[in-house]
C-alpha cells in the first residue's frame, strides 16, 4: 500500500516520541510504502488535488533519519490512504487545506481523519454535544459573564479555543486576581471567544488521553501529571505521562463516543479526561502512542495500522 502522510516539517518531528512517526515506522515495517507531502504544497488542477510528495525510507539509526528517495507531484488518488497530521491552530490556511482535501475525496481520495468532519469538529467546542460528562463550562466574548461565571463557581480556568499544547491556559482562584487582565488579553478585548470552566482539583491525578481508533479504545490511557506549581498536564507544557489501564470512566466514554465519531469519518481521535470530566476531543493530530507503547508494551501503530488496513480494504 501507499501511504501519503500530509504533516509538519521532517525536521519538526521528534525521532523519541513522535506519533507520525511511530505511524510512518509500522507502515515500513510491513512494507508499505511511506510518502510525506507539506501542506503548504497541496494544490488543485482542475478536479484534481496534487502534492509534492516525497517517497521516504526511514532509519532511525542515522542522521538524518529519512532518505528522500524519490519526489515528484502526485494526485492524492494515487494513494491507498492519505493522512492529514497537520497540528493546529486551525486557521485559514489549514481549513482551505480541508476544502481542497474534501475534493480529493470527491474524486476518489481516502483521506483520514475526513475532511469534512475536521472542519465541522472543534477540539475544545465539541464536547458541549456530550455535555453530561463535561463539567460545568461557559463559551463566550464576555468578560462580564465570565466574571459571572467565576462569582458563581470561584475556582476556574480559562483558555482560548484554537490552542494546543497547553498554551494560553489561566487559572484563577476565589480572589479573581488578574481575570479582567487575563480575559483582555486572551480574548483581545472582546474579539475572540474563550471557554471558561470549573476547575477540576483531579487534574493533579493527569489529563487522562484516551486514544479512540475506528471507534475502539486503545486499552490504556496516558495520564498526563503537571509538574509541580503548574495546571497542565499536557506533554508539550512539561507534564509527565504515565500509561494506565482504561477505568469504568473511560471505557464508558469510549463505548458513547466511539461509534459517533467514526460515522463522522473520524478514525482516529484523542479524547482528554480530567477525573470523570471529558475536556476535549482531538483530531487534528493526536498523540502519545509511543509513551503507551513504550510504558505497556501494547503497540498502538500496529494497531492503528491494522485497523486502517481493514477500513482501507472495506473501500
Amino acid at each position: 500500500m501507499k501511504l501519503l502522510f500530509i504533516a509538519d516539517p521532517l525536521e519538526d518531528l521528534k525521532i523519541k516520541k513522535d506519533t507520525t512517526l511511530a505511524m510512518m515506522l509500522a507502515g515500513q515495517k510491513v512494507s508499505h510504502a511511506i510518502y510525506f507531502g507539506k501542506a503548504q504544497t497541496l494544490h488543485s488542477t482542475g478536479a484534481k488535488v496534487q502534492i509534492l510528495a516525497q517517497r521516504l525510507e526511514i532509519n532511525l539509526t542515522q542522521s538524518p533519519w529519512y532518505k528522500i528517495v524519490s519526489e515528484s507531484v502526485e494526485d492524492l488518488v494515487n494513494f491507498d490512504a492519505v493522512l492529514m497530521r497537520q497540528d493546529p491552530p486551525f486557521s485559514v490556511e489549514y481549513l482551505t487545506n480541508t476544502w481542497l482535501l474534501s475534493q480529493a475525496e470527491r474524486v476518489g481520495a481516502k483521506v483520514f481523519n475526513s475532511p469534512t468532519a475536521l472542519r465541522e469538529h472543534s477540539e475544545k467546542v465539541a464536547i458541549l454535544e456530550f455535555s453530561k460528562w463535561i463539567t460545568p463550562t461557559l463559551i463566550t466574548r464576555s468578560l462580564a459573564q465570565i466574571k459571572d461565571f467565576h462569582q458563581l463557581y470561584q475556582d476556574i480556568v480559562i483558555k482560548p479555543l484554537d490552542g494546543m499544547g497547553g498554551m494560553g491556559i489561566f487559572r484563577v482562584g476565589p480572589d479573581g486576581t488578574n481575570l479582567a487582565s487575563i480575559v483582555e488579553t486572551l480574548g483581545q478585548n472582546g474579539e475572540r471567544s474563550l471557554m471558561a470552566q470549573r476547575y477540576l482539583s483531579e487534574i493533579k491525578d493527569g489529563d487522562k488521553r484516551l486514544l479512540l481508533i475506528n471507534g475502539k479504545p486503545v486499552p490504556f490511557v496516558l495520564a498526563r501529571i503537571p509538574q509541580k506549581g503548574d495546571i497542565r498536564g499536557n506533554l508539550a507544557a512539561g507534564g509527565i505521562g504515565q500509561a494506565r489501564p482504561l477505568g469504568p470512566t473511560e471505557i464508558a466514554i469510549a463505548n458513547e463516543l466511539g461509534p459517533e465519531l467514526v460515522r463522522r469519518g473520524l478514525f482516529l481521535v484523542g479524547v482528554d479526561i480530567i477525573g470523570s470530566h471529558l475536556t476535549e476531543i482531538n483530531v487534528t493530530s493526536p498523540t502519545c502512542f509511543v509513551e503507551i507503547t513504550q510504558q505497556t508494551g501494547f503497540d498502538v501503530a500496529k494497531f492503528w495500522l491494522e485497523e486502517l488496513e481493514m477500513q482501507i480494504m472495506r473501500g
